[in-house]
């Protein structure tokens, strides 16, 4: 810019060269620049030696669509004579690919979405529960850009049904589109690239109101809501040494620690609107189609109902659910090994049970799921319950009364209504407490008989002990004092 402003001040390529300190040529060629409208800091670009090939590596790139190497495309132009080195080839390859990328590059316009209309969703991989992988399905309104993720254990047809019911029911409406990527339970085939469509998908979305769409193939940007939630979704839950979460101990941890995220990532505003998705969504819902009462149960499986025992029968064998299914409808399938129970919950249907699949005669039943009974082989002992006024006069001496009871009954003790009255008028003359702990002891040690109810009250009135010093009648106590005497036999 010196240049320039001294050949304006002087109007003189030579008076300028002077003021400025340069050679007069330099400001004839700056000069010459300006007055042709070129950049005078533009400068020209030299003759190379690969100049004369330059035709050759642009068509090689064009026809590999910008993917040929830069060393395939060496060895053909040295074929032709090219006596460079490689290091000019790789220059001139990388500005013909970029050349060709600007030419073929995809234009893109703004996705304004109208509201109850898309729906998108996909599958992520969910962290290991008990070493078993999981999956995560991630669901995005895209208009009120309120987020779904449910956790399942696997892909399939049946489960991808029942995770798009608890969606639907938990946004509380079905849009009009249903837009995912190609797998298999969506997409079975692709004629003149025309996808086909497996008719339970299209029969499932019929079910709901809603039209199946899929993304172009291998184009993850045509369906990018549904991505970027699979993305932040296992950014967050997955436990990974970024983000330092625990192991989930169960199915269940994993299914309330997507519940949490779902309610705090919704609350929170969305940086593209400015408002939480959960406000939105009230907004979005008079555009949604009304769900049906029931989901679709062809894809589910079929239909059992639960006992009142907690078990279903499927194949003659039965299997237990977990408590508060009694008397209602569940459906059964089949996935691979296993037998998998949905039910419906208060927010949707979800996974109730699994099970590997048995034999008749051999039911399953898990402890878990009967935390009321934690031992079902434990015979149980009934407990006394009084209906006589000799019978509640009786227990209401203590634990040690109902302990004596139970005993005396198992035991087939005679005259057991007579001993209780005597044990009642005992505790009024010398105290319940006392008699109470007699009753405790007799109990433990079996004594049962006339006068041993005295008996041990005159013992326990002598020694003040309780019942830490009661020998028990079993096989690890014997009245016979030693074997000396067997010796004097001989034996």
């Amino acid at each position: 810019m010196e240049i320039l402003e001294a050949y304006d001040l002087t109007k003189s390529a030579h008076s300028a060269a002077v003021l400025v300190g340069c050679d007069e040529k330099t400001v004839t060629r700056y000069v010459a620049l300006r007055d042709s409208g070129r950049d005078v800091a533009e400068r020209e670009r030299r003759t190379r030696v690969i100049d004369p090939f330059l035709a050759k590596i642009e068509e090689l790139v064009d026809k590999s669509h910008g993917q040929i190497r830069a060393d395939v495309v060496h060895e053909r132009v040295q074929a032709m004579g090219f006596a460079g080195t490689d290091r000019t080839t790789r220059r001139a390859v990388a500005e013909a690919k970029q050349a060709y990328r600007d030419g073929h590059r995809r234009r893109y316009r703004p996705w304004i979405p109208d509201p109850g209309y898309w729906l998108q969703f996909d599958w992520g991989e969910g962290p290991r529960v008990a070493g078993r992988r999981t999956q995560l399905f991630c669901a995005w309104l895209s208009w009120s850009r309120f987020r779904v993720v449910l956790p399942a254990w696997d892909q399939q047809l049946p489960t991808l049904i029942a995770c798009l019911d608890t969606t639907l029911r938990r946004i509380g409406g079905a849009p009009t589109y249903l837009l995912t990527d190609n797998p298999r339970t969506v997409t079975i085939d692709r004629i003149a690239g025309l996808p086909v469509r497996h008719p339970d998908a299209v029969a499932a979305g019929r079910h709901y109101g809603c039209a199946v769409r899929t993304c172009v193939p291998f184009d993850p940007e045509s369906k990018g809501g549904a991505e970027h939630t699979v993305k932040i979704a296992k950014a967050d839950l997955v436990p990974t040494e970024a983000n330092l979460l625990p192991a989930y101990e169960n199915f269940a941890a994993l299914d309330s620690a997507c519940a949490r995220w779902c309610d705090q990532i919704n609350a929170r505003p969305h940086r593209a609107t400015g408002v939480p998705p959960v406000d939105r969504l009230v907004e979005e819902l008079p555009k949604l189609h009304v769900l049906p009462d029931n989901p679709h149960i062809l894809a589910l499986g079929e239909e059992r109902l639960v006992n009142s025992d907690q078990t279903i029968s499927w194949h003659n064998v039965r299997y237990s659910t977990p408590d508060g299914h009694q008397g209602r409808r569940v459906w059964c399938r089949v996935s691979g090994d296993e037998l998998v129970i949905v039910a419906r919950t208060a927010t949707g249907l979800a996974e109730v049970a699994r099970h590997r699949l048995s034999t008749p005669g051999n039911p399953r039943i898990l402890d878990e799921h009967y935390p009321h009974h934690p031992d079902g082989s434990t015979l149980r002992t009934p407990k006394p319950k009084p209906r006589t006024e000799a019978e509640i006069d009786f227990l209401m001496l203590g634990d040690g009364a109902n302990a004596w009871l139970t005993e005396a009954a198992a035991t087939g003790v005679a005259r057991i209504r007579r001993k209780m009255g005597q044990a009642v008028e005992l505790a009024r003359v010398l105290g319940t407490e006392r008699v109470d702990r007699a009753l405790a002891v007799a109990a433990a040690a079996g004594r049962f008989d006339d006068g041993d109810l005295v008996s041990i009250l005159d013992h326990l009135a002598g020694t003040n002990t309780g019942t830490s010093n009661v020998v028990g009648i079993d096989e690890a106590h014997s009245t016979q004092p030693g074997t000396g005497g067997w010796r004097r036999l001989g034996a």
